[in-house]
């Protein structure tokens, strides 16, 4: 465990200082919501409507921007050779590296989103109910995104690659996380059976997501 948190807080500290990338994907995210009305004009009957599939569609892709750096930087500097030869099992790892990087820069876009929502003239039960679903759904894209980022950490300029096999992957949650927050809105007895969905991709995406990048880092380096 003490292993695990010092990995937590090493990964973290990367992310945030801006090794691993994350402060890029928020401050994307926070460009892409602050210039759609812009672009949308004055109609704020539009934007309220489409403002929670613009906030999920803003945190998939500033999530994609971080992905691939998840594994590059380790195997860059040897770092990830020895995390593969080390005791802990690989998905393990995995994991820890995913909630840290979850952590600097999923959970800024969920914090943010309440405020950007104000700037879609969204409802407050439209903004509590898309700030909830990013909050169960993002991790899962993260979790995806490991997958992908292992797969390409060994290809020079793998980042295109990474978004190519992450982005279909993810749709299901884009759907089933936007669904759920339009089922709040519109009527609060269809939002549990999406959310319910999003929150089971999730938990299948965080026991799947680990063992497979684990397999496939292993693969790399043999």
């Amino acid at each position: 465990m003490t292993s695990l948190g010092a990995l937590f807080r090493r990964d973290l500290r990367l992310a945030i200082s801006g090794g691993g990338g994350a402060m890029t994907g928020v401050i994307f995210f926070l460009a892409v919501i602050a210039t759609v009305p812009f672009g949308i004009g004055p109609d704020l009957n539009l934007l309220s409507r489409i403002g929670p599939a613009i906030l999920w569609i803003g945190a998939l892709l500033s999530t994609l921007l971080t992905l691939d750096r998840l594994f590059q930087a380790d195997r860059e500097d040897g770092t990830l050779d020895l995390l593969i030869m080390g005791q802990m099992p690989m998905p393990i790892v995995v994991a820890v590296k995913c909630a840290a990087l979850w952590t600097a820069g999923g959970l800024p876009l969920v914090l943010a989103a309440p405020f950007l929502g104000l700037f879609l003239a969204l409802e407050p039960i439209a903004i509590f109910a898309t700030a909830l679903t990013l909050l169960v759904g993002t991790p899962a894209i993260t979790f995806i995104g490991a997958v992908g980022a292992a797969v390409a950490v060994a290809l020079p300029r793998g980042g295109l690659l990474v978004s190519v096999l992450v982005l279909p992957l993810a749709i299901p949650v884009l759907i089933f996380g936007v669904s759920a927050t339009y089922g709040a809105v519109n009527d609060p007895d269809s939002f549990l059976p999406p959310f319910l969905i999003l929150t089971a991709l999730t938990l299948f995406f965080g026991t799947i997501g680990p063992l497979a990048a684990g397999a496939a880092l292993k693969s790399a380096a043999d």
